[in-house]
């Protein structure tokens, strides 16, 4: 439960439940954490100002931030972000999650509601090219949001973990994870930005791995070995009917990546963008890797520039 203060602040409440009193004190945690390692606020993850307890409700105090990314795209009816706009975004939410991962966490339900816009300032602009009327962002300032399942590379890791459509395909198959999960989230998150629309847009799993399958190529044999969701596989491969009504389905909605036929910054992204939705954690890219994309130079530039 939120409360937009006047003072420039957002109190959450947590309602006074054994659960969520747990993970809002594993929130507090890791929002500790943050502010200690980042404490002249260089990444971009949203501070918390203080919490306190008040008759057994946990009490968060946070800086007051915009919309969600998500929210943003809705109300310009799933206009899809430019390439520019998702490169200053990206190259914001790349370095706050890096820092994540450098600091031995992993944020784990990374998703367009859970990056927030600094400030929700618009100007209202005529798209000639779609032939309606655009908010367009001031600023394209933004901070990731929403620590409350954010894990530690030293606690348990939950089996799953991650909102559906971001859900990595080792989670899927209960493989195990770790930090690469986030890599995986991201490209689903900027590529929900350059569509317009979410890329595996389901709530079946093995729907949702041949959806990948259709977009990515065959999922590695030695990952359907080794998955102890045997009733996915099928001598060696996805148990998959393309000729079911889902199979139509999934060839509706989902077309290959073709990185080829794009030019330009729009090739960088997409290029970037097939290196981190590996299916191979051991061949994904990290976000540390992804920082150094030809796409990002532009942004490194920039931020030499001010610094």
């Amino acid at each position: 439960m939120g409360d937009s203060g006047k003072d420039g602040m957002v109190h959450v409440i947590v309602r006074n439940i054994k659960s969520f009193r747990q993970a809002a004190k594993c929130e507090i945690a890791v929002l500790e954490e943050i502010n200690t390692l980042d404490d002249d606020n260089t990444f971009a993850c949203v501070r918390m100002l203080d919490w306190f307890e008040h008759q057994g409700h946990m009490c968060l105090v946070f800086e007051r931030l915009g919309l969600s990314t998500y929210e943003v795209l809705k109300q310009n009816q799933f206009l899809p972000f430019s390439v520019e706009q998702i490169r200053h975004m990206a190259f914001q939410i790349f370095r706050a999650v890096s820092f994540l991962h450098r600091n031995k966490l992993t944020h784990t339900d990374l998703k367009p509601e859970n990056i927030l816009f600094v400030c929700s300032d618009y100007d209202m602009v005529y798209n000639e090219q779609m032939k309606l009327d655009e908010r367009k962002m001031r600023s394209l300032d933004v901070k990731v949001v929403d620590f409350g399942t954010a894990i530690f590379d030293h606690e348990h890791h939950e089996s799953l973990v991650s909102t559906r459509h971001y859900r990595a395909p080792e989670i899927i198959l209960d493989l195990g994870w770790n930090q690469s999960c986030d890599v995986w989230s991201l490209a689903c998150v900027l590529m929900e930005y350059y569509l317009g629309q979410t890329l595996f847009p389901t709530h079946d799993s093995k729907e949702h791995l041949a959806m990948m399958e259709k977009i990515l190529g065959p999922i590695p044999p030695h990952m359907l070995k080794q998955t102890r969701k045997q009733h996915y596989v099928l001598n060696g491969r996805l148990d998959w009917d393309e000729l079911s009504s889902s199979g139509r389905y999934v060839r509706k909605h989902c077309k290959p990546l073709k990185v080829r036929r794009t030019q330009g910054d729009e090739r960088q992204l997409l290029d970037l963008l097939a290196c981190m939705l590996e299916f191979d954690v051991a061949r994904r890219i990290t976000l540390e890797e992804a920082l150094w994309h030809p796409f990002f130079e532009p942004a490194r530039l920039e931020k030499q520039r001010r610094s």
